[in-house]
């Protein structure tokens, strides 16, 4: 700890002479013996983190203030702001909003600081089984899972009478539907929503990635799970149910494009809902959800698994008040918050049986099943390269070898998890 002060005091003497260069060290200050915890997270649009950094920092009775550091918009760009400033070791990095992916990345760099044993047992109770893997590496807790996400089918109750269950159910009613209804979106681009896309698919086919941390993983993707995944996403982007821009669709395409009324089904996440709402109230009044399809019949999917955790910045000078302040981010009545005014799940379990959610969210009780029984994307410090490999190897998606392309992903993720020759 003393290296960690010594840093910081240096820090501020820079900054006094004016010799820091931008981005390395921050020169922000502690206003009147109250400790400003740093707090660097995505721009959250609805203001829910502004009130309760707020709502926080007068509650801690001046032991500190929260100050929100806005990140930039895209995922890609946050992470790589992240980086920068870790790997400088950075000491106004405070407290950080970590997509569930980063998790384990920046506590293998040496980024994080871990929670103790008793605080990790008191923020860890009542967390879905879901957001609570992806914050756990090594035994150890990294993050406090503060929101979470997962993907639903949508459809239109009056073109559908039941919704499918598997895959191949969805492609046959869509495609049994008229000339003008039978598309379903999905997020097939060449980005991070393909993986989850897949690793959905592979999960509930019974694969993986990979298994295993360190020295001990093994690479298991590649074997039958992981051709039929391949086959399922073939078989849909070359039917008459893909949308013919798949290839370049995200989540926000995917939403305009159902609004339009020519597609009858789509899995997307529950933010579609209240924008459906406010945006398009004839598809509104006949949206119907259901769980996220599996691959085989009288198999439960693995929907997939977004969200954040926070993580305590191992350069922070302030560690025991940023520890204070993860548990009132995280309480139960911030989560609400977060959920009822800007759209992001609950992480704890008794909080989907809220009046005040449920007002919201129509569908609690599906969506905390689906994270508490969702299939997190690979837990590596490696992730973001095994990503990269497999959005790059099966894109565009109707061009898939399933034999072929399983071969190559089990090969490239061996590459990216030994860091051969990749970025």
């Amino acid at each position: 700890m003393a290296g960690r002060l010594g840093r910081g005091a240096l820090g501020r003497a820079l900054c006094v002479l004016g010799l820091v260069t931008a981005g390395l060290v921050a020169c922000g200050g502690d206003e009147g013996g109250t400790p400003t915890l740093s707090w660097y997270t995505f721009p959250e649009p609805s203001g829910a983190f502004d009130k309760a950094a707020s709502d926080c920092s007068d509650a801690s009775g001046g032991r500190y203030r929260i100050e929100i550091k806005d990140l930039p918009t895209t995922a890609d760009g946050q992470r790589e702001q992240l980086v920068r400033r870790l790997a400088a070791e950075d000491s106004d990095v405070d407290l950080i909003f970590m997509d569930v992916i980063w998790t384990a990345e920046f506590a293998e760099a040496g980024w994080l600081l871990p929670f103790d044993e008793g605080v990790a047992d008191e923020i860890t109770q009542g967390v879905l089984e879901g957001p609570l893997a992806t914050a756990t590496y090594k035994d150890r807790l990294w993050g406090a899972p503060i929101t979470s996400n997962t993907q639903l089918l949508w459809y239109r109750k009056d073109r559908v009478d039941a919704p499918p269950e598997t895959w191949g159910q969805l492609i046959e009613q869509a495609e049994a539907l008229p000339d003008g209804e039978r598309l379903v979106q999905a997020q097939g681009s060449r980005y991070e929503g393909l993986t989850v896309w897949f690793n959905a698919l592979l999960a509930s086919a019974g694969g993986t990635v990979i298994e295993g941390e360190g020295d001990d993983t093994e690479v298991t993707i590649g074997g039958e799970a992981t051709q039929r995944a391949l086959e399922v996403l073939r078989d849909f982007s070359t039917s008459s149910a893909a949308d013919p821009g798949l290839s370049n669709s995200d989540e926000n395409i995917g939403r305009l494009a159902f609004q339009t009324g020519g597609s009858s089904f789509m899995v997307n996440y529950p933010f579609i809902y209240p924008s459906a709402r406010e945006e398009a109230p004839e598809v509104f009044d006949n949206l119907g959800w259901a769980r996220y399809p599996g691959v085989e019949e009288g198999e439960p999917s693995k929907p997939p698994l977004g969200g954040g955790n926070i993580g305590v910045g191992a350069f922070t000078d302030h560690p025991d008040e940023a520890v204070d302040a993860t548990r009132c981010l995280i309480s139960a009545d911030n989560q609400i918050r977060y959920a009822t005014d800007g759209g992001l799940p609950p992480t704890l379990g008794r909080l989907y049986d809220d009046e005040s959610l449920r007002q919201n969210y129509p569908f609690a009780d599906l969506l905390r099943q689906s994270i508490d029984e969702a299939g997190p994307r690979p837990v590596s410090p490696a992730y973001n390269d095994i990503s990269r490999v497999i959005y790059t190897t099966i894109h565009p998606t109707r061009s898939i070898d399933p034999e072929g392309d399983a071969d190559t992903l089990h090969d490239k993720v061996g590459q990216a998890i030994r860091s051969e020759g990749l970025l």
